[in-house]
């Protein structure tokens, strides 16, 4: 794929295989039906059901029509030969919707089968997005795109935005981080939304809880929640990251939402909350929690980014981490951009636990890398199991290096320096901004993807299968996308 610095509407129609009806009825996706067995044979992130994993590229700064930073989102097909490109999306084409300057259409992505077929389903965020008349100088209200997955490719259409909470939009940034998980048991996914700009500190959108859809009043959920009842400071951004597992092995996923702003009582330390919201149970963790290693400091974004997966293979899921402002060398100065760190939390029987915390850095005996201040180690992260053995990998970003760090997960304990490996990239590029792992190839072992935004360059690494304590990942790779610089390709990637 070669990405042009202006997509003007004419590409992105021939790009889909029709145009867009109306509003609520969306351009398929191309699919290869002739050899697909169904959605129900589909695995996770695989849009169309033929048994491979599709990819979501966004380039949320691209140019659409004219419009700076209106951004596009381009859908892979998986195959045994790698990823296809199949179709880029944008507002007005294939989305409802219009393109404008500094909507940033692809703030995050999540796949997530929302109305339980099988297929995967798209969700694309536009954070900074206005409803009416942009405010200069403004963070954006922000909306979600849903387009739904099926055996003939993406078909319908759903938009998603703060008044279906109740509320009037304001510098929201509605969007900006999403999740998909069975959060009730019911066998679809709910879509959780990050809003980290909302009024009082941020808040999380969850939709489609009890139904068979995303019909329906969201359920909202802040720090003032009732059964959350966590202090909250307007520069908490509460939201900006999301995952989902199932940490207590009950068969319904928990939500964990980051807040990496979070000051209490330490100015930008962060905080991670996990919620279960048929439960109405919440938990809370940062540095100062007993058994988290660490200590909680100014600036470290303790909750930057977050991904479950089981490391142990014990069938829970456990929770990594990302604190990309910790110092963990003599040279770092407060607000340089940090060393890097990540903190891991297993699941248990009475979900996650601090009693097995691991702080994982490049400082670690027997860690390939050196830690520098500029490295943000944690800013990205990914799970999957990349070595076919049946328990995950964790991936870590290290984009002010240039890199990606691959622990291997164990059923002995968990993740291990054990032939831990270190894929570097351009330095200057950003490689390790973003990262995203699924079985694209459709192999026994998941595939990586890394992509170096400011380098216009997104990269499949295919994984091989290798039980034991091995990361899995070939050093060696294939160009998937390449775009300009400025439009940030890669910036956020799903699965």
């Amino acid at each position: 794929m070669s990405m042009p610095r202006a997509v003007p509407r004419a590409l992105l129609a021939a790009a889909l295989t029709a145009a867009v009806p109306s509003p609520a009825v969306a351009a398929p996706v191309p699919a290869r039906t002739a050899e697909a067995p169904g959605c129900r044979g589909a695995v996770p992130g695989d849009l169309n059901g033929d048994g491979f994993a599709d990819l979501a590229v966004a380039a949320p700064y691209a140019t659409v029509d004219g419009r700076a930073r209106a951004g596009t989102v381009t859908v892979f097909l998986g195959s045994p030969e790698g990823l296809v490109e199949a179709a880029v999306l944008a507002q007005g084409d294939g989305v409802p919707g219009e393109p404008e300057t500094g909507d940033s259409f692809g703030s995050a992505l999540a796949f997530g089968d929302f109305d339980g077929d099988g297929c995967a389903d798209l969700a694309v965020g536009a954070s900074e997005e206005f409803h009416g008349r942009p405010r200069r100088d403004a963070d954006g209200n922000g909306v979600v795109h849903v387009r739904y997955g099926s055996r003939d490719g993406l078909a319908g259409a759903r938009t998603l935005d703060v008044r279906g909470l109740g509320r009037r939009p304001g510098t929201d940034r509605f969007g900006a981080a999403l999740a998909a998980g069975d959060l009730d048991g019911d066998g679809d996914d709910e879509l959780a939304v990050g809003a980290p700009g909302l009024t009082g500190g941020g808040g999380v959108a969850i939709y489609g809880l009890s139904r068979r859809d995303l019909r329906g009043r969201g359920l909202l959920v802040t720090k003032r929640t009732g059964w959350v009842r966590r202090p909250a400071l307007a520069t908490d951004r509460f939201g900006e990251a999301l995952a989902t597992g199932d940490f207590d092995g009950d068969g319904r996923a928990e939500l964990a939402i980051g807040a990496p702003g979070e000051g209490d009582p330490v100015s930008g330390a962060g905080g991670v909350t996990v919620i279960s919201p048929t439960a109405r149970r919440a938990a809370h963790f940062d540095q100062n929690t007993p058994g988290v290693r660490g200590n909680a400091e100014r600036w470290d974004g303790f909750g930057s980014a977050l991904a479950a997966g089981d490391f142990d293979g014990d069938g829970r899921a456990d929770l990594a981490i990302g604190v990309p402002g910790e110092g963990v060398t003599p040279l770092q100065r407060g607000m340089d951009y940090g060393d890097g760190a990540v903190n891991v939390l297993y699941g248990s029987r009475r979900g996650l636990t601090a009693a097995r915390d691991e702080l994982w850095t490049q400082e670690v005996a027997g860690i390939t890398g050196r830690a520098r201040y500029h490295d943000r180690f944690g800013s990205a992260l990914a799970a999957g199991d990349l070595n076919g053995d049946g328990d995950d990998e964790l991936v870590i970003g290290v984009p002010g290096e240039g890199a990606v760090q691959v622990l291997a997960g164990t059923p002995s304990g968990g993740l291990t320096r054990d032939h831990d490996l270190l894929i570097t990239g351009p330095r200057l590029g950003g490689f390790g901004a973003a990262v995203a792992v699924g079985a694209f190839t459709g192999g026994k072992a998941g595939d990586l993807v890394v992509a170096a935004p400011l380098a216009g360059r997104v990269e499949l690494f295919r994984g091989t299968a290798r039980p034991g304590p091995y990361p899995g990942v070939r050093r060696t790779s294939t160009v998937v996308a390449r775009g300009p610089e400025a439009a940030l390709p890669g910036h956020r990637l799903a699965p």
